[in-house]
């Protein structure tokens, strides 16, 4: 460690000293579209690591040494190079770029993305790969977006990859989150795992977030927005470059790329790579994380072009998988990073039950993409996923508590049996002990919760433009999704083996009553989830000078069947013959409609519109509500009825827009566990997001750039409801009403806010500063625990916050080698806040569980590119 500091400081040293002097030309021109004349703000201008960014009217200047070729790069257009000769100044004029369907198309197979900054009737914000490689080397994907209105991201946890995102008040199970345009929502329940995709901001040409319905022609019924991540391709430079950095609590990062470039018998490869490691900011999160990412891509003629994609990040981390009373917190001594959740065994760090996680969730696509004729493309995608990795559970006999957590009290499950270290920690060598001595098996054991599937889809999109104003679109999305759930013994801590449970509940049928199981064997539950999706859209779009407007639909037939191989909760013994319950096939047909239009009042003004109305399936828990075949006949399809307006104003200094929003939920379901192994089936659920949003970006000079924006919410659940309570055996056992009519929605910050600046102090070195607000945060409840009229109160309001960040750049030359070293400083006034909270008994500060945000934390790295 001492070694690679000093390596980074010495280069710093050997290029200030070494700085030659070479005569400039000043040169200055226009970037226009080719075919249209229309000007390219944002478009990058270099020589080296010398570079400007083109104004809103397309126009830039620059200094550059003589004879230097000028390289102009700018998202979905082909690169252009223009060589410099002598003089004091050149005044090029006119540089046209053309548009490439080479590198975006092929990968952004049906993505929707938005690939200018054209005016559009859908509200639009995009992150650079400047800023995803300036930002991204400690933190974690979601977080890049905390300068997006109505966007609230928090660590979670605090273990790698367990950080989460909402946006206008929706989690990531209810937004569209894609990769190269494929959908990667968990197919049984729509969560995404960050930690499975923790190493793609190594391989990612930029981001792109649409808020609201958002011009995604697929049925994703993404009721707060859609997120894309889109890697490189085809459009990779020749070249690559190699990353080393270091940061806070032993964090330690190494990557490289590297690139062919389009070669001249159409080959194009791109290979990437990198691992993370460190300690964790929260006691006992050590983690360690590689990620691979390969591209081949071929040009066949002018008509048909091929690109092949695999990557994956494979992982473990330890976690925190409790969250704790601020009182807790405070008497521990160690603030946020508050754990006891953990302990040691043979000096290694272990954690215990929700403490561990690993997990490898490989992706491959094979993309096609067809120019029929000038007017007319087809893009096609096959894709397969095939994931495998699980977290840590804990089991143990009746009673015995060793190592139990309660995740409602934030304390031990038994107080007298718990297995704890002076210092508080889980004491795994006492358990070892007791399990080595006991006669009937270990009392506690570890195992891991799998989570693995197989997933295989095909997405097929058909353009075909009818005139200079009207173009069609239409696709096809096809999907099988087959999930592999079991629990299955890790380690028996010392014992020769375990006995599992002897309840209908636990016990799996193919196992013989008490028979002693070992490692690897299958306990608890043994299930498969598959998923049929098949489905259909169509968008047809307008444009002219003035107008700009688009209508869409979508209708997906949606089948899932459970299969039950451990026979757990089933009600009728199996029929003769069958070795596994199978449930029938339970099908919806949720559909989707949405409309935009844009008008450009002048060169500086536009106004838009947009609504949408959409049903979403239930998720696969809701049918299979209890662990067993029998079809829910009372799920029923989520409904979302939304509405967007908005305006903008562009200048050559000042970007301003701003919109207000309104979102009708209906009927959302969810599906509760409440001790005992009784479930809650909750119906009927209507909330109600409406709010406003502003983001500014200010320019005045190429020197200096200040952006902002404000997003102000108001989101609550309109209606009590009713929740069915059952047994076990899937018998209604009671049934009770949730008081939350008019309370305000939880677990995500109703009022944001963000002003950074960035300034160029001299030539190459540049500092920049993110202050963030997060505020009218109320903690997030469970609408079970809302029986009493008098529970009709909002949850616990976690108090206001600030956090400022703070980072610098500098780029310089290594002989003929362009590098760049980074520094980050996060939370840099070390402000003390509560990013999450679980709210109490008594709606209180006192009662409630949260997580504390992190402190002050740091990275610093070098990229040198070749």
């Amino acid at each position: 460690m001492k070694l690679r500091i000093s390596f980074l400081f010495a280069l710093i040293l050997f290029t200030l000293s070494t700085v030659a002097a070479t005569a400039q030309v000043n040169v200055k021109g226009k970037v226009l579209e080719k075919g249209t004349d229309n000007p390219l703000g944002g478009v990058r201008v270099s020589v080296g690591s010398t570079g400007n960014i083109s104004n809103r009217q397309g126009e830039f200047t620059l200094s550059v040494p003589e004879n230097s070729t000028l390289l102009f790069r700018y998202m979905g257009y082909l690169d252009k190079k223009v060589k410099i000769g002598r003089g004091p100044s050149v005044d090029l004029g006119a540089v046209y770029m053309e548009e490439d369907v080479r590198g975006i198309e092929d990968v952004v197979v049906i993505a929707s993305i938005i690939p200018k900054d054209r005016i559009t009737p859908v509200p639009v914000s995009n992150v650079s790969i400047d800023v995803i490689e300036t930002k991204a080397p400690n933190i974690e994907f979601p977080e890049l977006l905390k300068q997006t209105p109505s966007v609230y991201v928090t660590k979670g946890g605090g273990g790698f990859g367990d950080s989460r995102i909402n946006m206008r008040g929706f989690d990531s199970n209810n937004l569209g989150i894609l990769i190269n345009g494929v959908p990667i929502n968990d197919m049984e329940s729509g969560k995404v795992y960050w930690s499975n995709w923790a190493g793609l901001s190594d391989v990612s040409s930029f981001i792109q977030i649409q808020r609201g319905l958002g011009a995604s022609k697929l049925g994703l019924s993404s009721v707060g927005g859609t997120m894309n991540m889109v890697t490189k391709s085809t459009d990779a430079k020749k070249g690559g470059s190699f990353y080393t950095g270091i940061g806070n609590d032993g964090y330690n990062k190494m990557a490289f790329n590297v690139s062919t470039g389009l070669m001249d018998n159409g080959w194009a490869v791109s290979l990437a790579g990198a691992r993370t490691s460190g300690d964790g900011y929260v006691r006992g999160t050590a983690f360690q994380g590689w990620s691979y990412f390969v591209n081949i891509s071929k040009i066949i003629n002018e008509d048909h072009r091929l690109s092949f994609t695999a990557f994956g990040a494979p992982q473990w981390h330890n976690q925190r998988g409790t969250m704790y009373t601020i009182e807790d917190i405070r008497e521990s001594g160690f603030g946020a990073r508050h754990n006891i959740g953990y302990g040691y065994i043979n000096g290694q760090e272990v954690g215990g039950a929700y403490g561990r996680n690993f997990y490898h969730k490989p992706q491959m696509s094979l993309n096609h993409y067809w120019e029929i004729s000038p007017k007319s493309k087809l893009s096609t995608s096959l894709y397969a996923s095939l994931a495998r990795g699980g977290g840590r559970r804990v089991r143990g006999a009746e009673g015995t508590n060793w190592l139990g957590i309660n995740n409602t009290t934030g304390k031990p499950s038994n107080p007298l049996t718990i297995k704890q270290t002076p210092e508080g920690l889980l004491d795994f060598d006492a358990v070892m002990r007791e399990n080595r001595a006991s006669d009937n098996g270990s009392k506690a054991i570890f195992s891991n919760a799998m989570n693995s599937h197989n997933w295989y889809g095909i997405l097929s999109s058909f353009n075909h433009k009818l005139s200079d104003a009207l173009s069609l679109t239409a696709g096809y999305d096809a999907r099988f999704y087959q999930g592999l759930h079991y629990e299955q013994i890790e380690n028996l801590l010392g014992g020769d083996y375990y006995v599992e449970p002897q309840t209908s509940a636990k016990k799996l049928m193919y196992h013989k009553p008490n028979q002693p199981l070992k490692v690897g064997d299958r306990i608890e539950y043994d299930n498969i989830g598959e998923v049929l999706w098949n489905g259909i859209f169509a968008q047809a779009e307008a444009k002219s000078e003035k107008l700009n407007g688009f209508v869409s639909a979508s209708l997906s037939n949606q089948a899932y069947r459970y299969v039950n191989l451990g026979g757990t909760n089933e009600k009728a013994p199996l029929a003769e013959g069958q070795s596994r319950y199978v449930s029938e096939w339970a099908s919806y047909l949720p559909w989707s409609v949405k409309s935009g239009l844009s008008y450009k009042l002048n060169n500086q003004n536009n106004f838009f519109v947009n609504a949408g109305y959409f049903t979403r399936a239930p998720y696969f828990r809701s049918v299979f509500f209890n662990y067993n075949t029998e079809i829910n006949t009372g799920a029923k399809y989520e409904r979302v009825l939304t509405g967007e307006v908005g305006y903008g104003f562009i200048s050559e200094v000042l970007k301003v827009d701003v919109n207000a929003y309104y979102t009708k939920w209906m009927d959302k379901g969810i599906t509760r566990r409440i001790g005992n192994n009784e479930l809650a089936n909750i119906t009927g659920l209507n909330a109600r997001h409406m709010g406003v949003e502003l983001e500014a970006t200010y320019k005045p000079t190429k020197r200096f750039e200040l952006k902002g924006m404000v997003s102000v919410g108001d989101w609550i659940w309109t209606d009590d409801v009713n929740a069915a309570i059952f047994n076990e055996s899937q018998q209604k056992i009671a049934e009770i009403q949730a008081f939350i009519a008019g309370v305000h929605v939880g677990n995500s910050a109703q009022v944001t806010a963000s002003l950074s600046s960035s300034y160029e102090v001299f030539k190459n070195f540049r500092i920049y500063g993110n202050l963030n607000y997060a505020g009218k945060n109320f903690a997030d409840f469970d609408p079970t625990n809302r029986t009493k009229e008098s529970d009709k109160v909002d949850a616990w309001q976690l108090p206001n916050y600030y956090t400022l960040d703070l980072g610098a750049n500098y780029k310089f030359n290594i002989g003929s080698l362009n590098a760049t070293l980074y520094m980050n400083v996060d939370n840099a006034t070390n402000v003390e806040y509560i990013a999450d909270a679980r709210d109490g008994k008594k709606h209180d500060m006192k009662t409630s569980l949260v997580y504390f945000g992190f402190g002050r934390t740091w990275a610093t790295g070098l990229r040198i590119n070749f």
